[in-house]
């Protein structure tokens, strides 16, 4: 073979070794991505629900309130008996969006594990077959919250309770709830960067420190 065939073979082969190569790198991103798909499960998908799983509740655009909450937390419970009637009031006044990210940090903490997840994952479902009603399903879990440790609610008490809030249960619901549809989407959500639990509450974008009194928390920080 002369020199000039020898390069044109050399280039040639390292021409194929950079297609294998790429066509490897992108069946590993394919992969990767259906992992990553695999992982999050279902996602929850709404005209009422942001592409990262925020329930919104009002339509207000000078001011967005965004509350990262747990339903097994205790605190997330005083945060909306505290300030929870001064932001509906200021949905209904047309003054701001609420933003409500369901999390899962405490999944551990009742016994089995999962209670977080699964109340959260109820709340998206409620949220997409009765939207109407969500805030009073959202409020209603609070009021039956079980203590950290315990087995939490049933999956056929969540049921019950968003029925006792009005929710207009079908078939096709009670079957997601029962089957936590949401529950790895939820459980794949993470805390705004900086946050260390729950509640977590952001306006305009700002993390707010909370001192559970809608005087200091909330109206200070409004446009």
């Amino acid at each position: 073979m002369t020199q000039t065939g020898r390069r044109a073979n050399g280039f040639a082969i390292g021409i194929t070794a950079a297609v294998v190569a790429v066509l490897i790198a992108l069946v590993g991103v394919v992969v990767w991505l259906n992992n990553s798909a695999a992982q999050q499960g279902d996602k929850p998908t709404s005209s009422h629900i942001t592409d990262s799983g925020s329930i919104v509740f009002g339509s207000g655009k000078a001011n967005t309130i965004t509350t990262y909450v747990d339903f097994l937390c205790p605190i997330c419970n005083q945060f909306e008996q505290a300030e929870g009637s001064t932001i509906q009031k200021l949905i209904a006044d047309g003054r701001a969006s609420l933003e409500v990210q369901p999390v899962a940090i405490l999944d551990g903490r009742s016994v089995p594990a999962g209670y977080s997840s699964r109340a959260a994952s109820a709340m998206y479902s409620v949220a997409i077959h009765d939207y109407e009603h969500a805030s009073a399903f959202m409020q209603a879990l609070y009021a039956q919250q079980p203590e950290e440790g315990s087995a939490g609610l049933t999956d056929e008490q969540i049921v019950g309770v968003a029925k006792q809030a009005g929710v207009t249960v079908t078939g096709d619901l009670e079957n997601e709830i029962k089957t936590h549809r949401y529950q790895k989407f939820v459980q794949s959500v993470q805390l705004p960067r900086g946050a260390t639990g729950t509640p977590t509450l952001v306006i305009n974008g700002d993390r707010i420190p909370l001192t559970l009194n809608p005087e200091t928390d909330i109206l200070p920080h409004l446009k």
